[in-house]
């Protein structure tokens, strides 16, 4: 017998609140109602699910493992009322797109400006954050589109239901403030030859810190910005070196940008569609993000 979803969704807000009373509350029920639900899905799944002590609610190992899949049921849910929703106040024209900020600040603008010239309906609104917080966003609902990128030496990244798009791929340069030592060379640099220096990073993990890692040194971080602004306005000023977008280096006055010696850097840059309805005209922004990027690589590879 399949389990009841009304009874899976309040034992979720009993195992999320820890109290029948509260979890009663949040979903306008009774208390001795919340009990009996939880009851009898604790007799339809043949397990027990929520302990009861002295020291409150605790869930069992069933409990766990039921409550990681009653929250990816939630947010199905959640994710199916909102395009409903959407679809019910026909937001058609609007599309609510996710980037993070090297998008934002390179090719993102450029393909809304194509939209623009071909005189489309749409309308994008844009909202900047992590690829990581982006995706959460997307498939609960609240955006039609968002970017992402992942290293290119890891395995490619799909997300179930999703559409992945590839736009392009993302060389990481190092920048140096102008009276650097270093700055003057007009070639390659050793990675390594900056192992005594502060650095400007966008976390204290991932692929650009394994990189610093990977030549043999733990980077001295003393800011973490993923701002390009902020990260031109650090280097510049000598208050440490750091890694720059292949995409944004004309961007860069004031600093050096050098390629390294190791092995390059890469990223690819991918845009994500949700699961279920997308929007209507989605393909129009996706076609304009494609041509964007393109022209942008072009650009940079003839220079």
């Amino acid at each position: 017998m399949p389990i009841d979803s009304r009874r899976l969704l309040t034992f979720r807000a009993v195992a999320q609140e820890r109290s029948f009373s509260t979890a009663a509350r949040q979903l306008s029920l009774t208390q001795p109602s919340v009990s009996q639900q939880i009851a009898l899905l604790e007799a339809e799944v043949g397990l027990l699910l929520i302990e009861r002590g002295r020291g409150g609610l605790r869930l069992t190992h069933a409990g766990d493992v039921l409550l990681e899949h009653a929250d990816e049921i939630a947010a199905r849910l959640e994710l199916a009322d909102r395009q409903l929703s959407n679809m019910a106040v026909e937001r058609r024209e609007h599309l609510h797109l996710g980037v993070f900020p090297t998008a934002a600040t390179s090719f993102v603008p450029a393909a809304i400006a194509r939209l623009r010239e071909a005189q489309s309906p749409l309308r994008i609104r844009l909202s900047e954050g992590t690829a990581r917080a982006l995706e959460s966003r997307l498939l609960s609902g609240e955006l039609d589109c968002s970017l992402g990128y992942q290293d290119t030496a890891t395995a490619r990244r799909e997300i179930a239901g999703t559409l992945r798009i590839d736009l392009l791929q993302e060389t990481f340069l190092i920048g140096l403030p102008m009276h650097h030592r270093l700055a003057s060379v007009t070639g390659v640099i050793d990675l390594a030859a900056l192992a005594d220096e502060d650095w400007i990073m966008p976390s204290t993990e991932g692929f650009l810190t394994e990189a610093c890692r990977d030549a043999g040194f733990e980077p001295r971080i003393v800011s973490i910005t993923s701002d390009p602004l902020t990260t031109r306005g650090l280097i510049a000023r000598g208050i440490g070196v750091g890694w720059v977008a292949s995409l944004l280096a004309d961007d860069y006055p004031g600093i050096a940008v050098r390629p390294t010696r190791d092995l390059m850097r890469r990223r690819d840059v991918f845009a994500l569609l949700p699961p279920g309805d997308r929007h209507p005209l989605a393909s129009q922004l996706t076609d304009a993000l494609l041509a964007a990027a393109g022209a942008l690589t072009s650009t940079s590879r003839a220079a």
